[in-house]
């Protein structure tokens, strides 16, 4: 699948992806309440035989107007798009969001970029989408620019779950915050997971028999500092069960930067510098601080047993739960 980035190719998208049906969000976690929205565009483009394209804004409008305060992601820009990839779409359209962008009108959004750039035929977004300068076009707005440019406009209500809640990134950010991975992925339809570059670390792990994969999250990553059953995918797309430490490492590290180190089971081999992702199943304990290596030593290795136990049973939660974690 292709992304296009509007800064980059200035010109038209290519003729296949002309008369799409088009996505609009942040779709920020790709969880099962932007998943209503995105089967619904896949819906009307399979009965109409047209491509199937999503439009996203990076970064993340909250980022550019509160830089101090980034938003907590729940799905980098690359995973996003594998996620949508198989669900069955055939393009995303990244388009920069800055300051300059927010200003424009509504109605310059849907001419430059919903008619002169995609061409589009059918537009689907949550029935609280807003945009254009001061969110000046919404619902409304949107459908009668439809009807004066010649475009479907399908308008989807909020998606709940089970016990009647709405389903949305700021229910998920809250639930990894607090270390409940389990029930993140409910609302995901997926496994949480992250991606980062290996990098070296002081190499402690190895001495004390518990060589580690080491990541750097981002700083405003909200996931809770502890130890958790995970899976590691290599860059070659290898997976592997392990454990793994989120944290600043009390025992062995005075004001360390938080750091995810990873120790795969059944595994040897360098893998720095290689971009991996990891995949949260359980949470096992949080951080603690022992009285020096050899109580340490014996917590890990009762992390090791309880992580292979809770991995021995798990199964997938769906298509996009195989595309993460499996």
């Amino acid at each position: 699948m292709t992304v296009f980035h509007r800064n980059e190719n200035r010109g038209d998208l290519p003729q296949s992806l002309e008369g799409g049906v088009l996505a609009i969000g942040n779709f920020d976690g790709v969880h099962r309440g932007h998943q209503a929205v995105l089967s619904r565009a896949l819906d009307i483009a399979k009965a109409v035989g047209a491509p199937t394209l999503a439009l996203t804004f990076e970064p993340h409008p909250r980022t550019v107007f509160n830089p101090d305060k980034p938003v907590f992601r729940l799905t980098p820009a690359p995973l996003k798009a594998r996620l949508l990839e198989s669900m069955g779409f055939n393009a995303v359209l990244e388009y920069p969001f800055d300051r300059a962008f927010s200003g424009r009108s509504a109605e310059e959004f849907i001419q430059s970029i919903l008619k002169d750039w995609i061409g589009v035929r059918h537009v689907v977004t949550g029935f609280d989408f807003h945009f254009g300068r001061g969110r000046e076009g919404g619902p409304a707005f949107l459908l009668e620019a439809g009807g004066r440019h010649g475009f479907g406009v399908t308008l989807v209500d909020a998606f709940r779950d089970e016990n009647a809640e709405v389903v949305s990134s700021s229910r998920v950010r809250t639930l990894i915050g607090e270390g409940d991975v389990s029930q993140a992925a409910g609302l995901l339809g997926y496994r949480y997971t992250v991606e980062a570059p290996v990098i070296h670390g002081k190499k402690l792990g190895r001495t004390i028999g518990f060589p580690t994969a080491n990541m750097a999250l981002p700083p405003e990553c909200g996931l809770r500092p502890g130890v958790y059953a995970v899976r590691f995918r290599k860059q070659d797309g290898a997976i592997h069960d392990g454990v793994a430490s989120f944290g600043y490492r009390p025992t062995v590290t005075d004001n360390g930067a938080a750091l995810l180190e990873t120790m795969l089971f059944d595994f040897s081999g360098d893998l720095y510098g290689q971009n991996c992702s990891v995949s949260f199943f359980g949470f096992l304990r949080p951080e603690e601080k022992y009285d020096g290596l050899d109580p340490l030593i014996a917590q890990m290795n009762r992390d090791v047993e309880e992580a292979r136990a809770l991995l021995s049973r798990v199964t997938p939660l769906g298509e996009l739960d195989r595309v993460a974690a499996f």
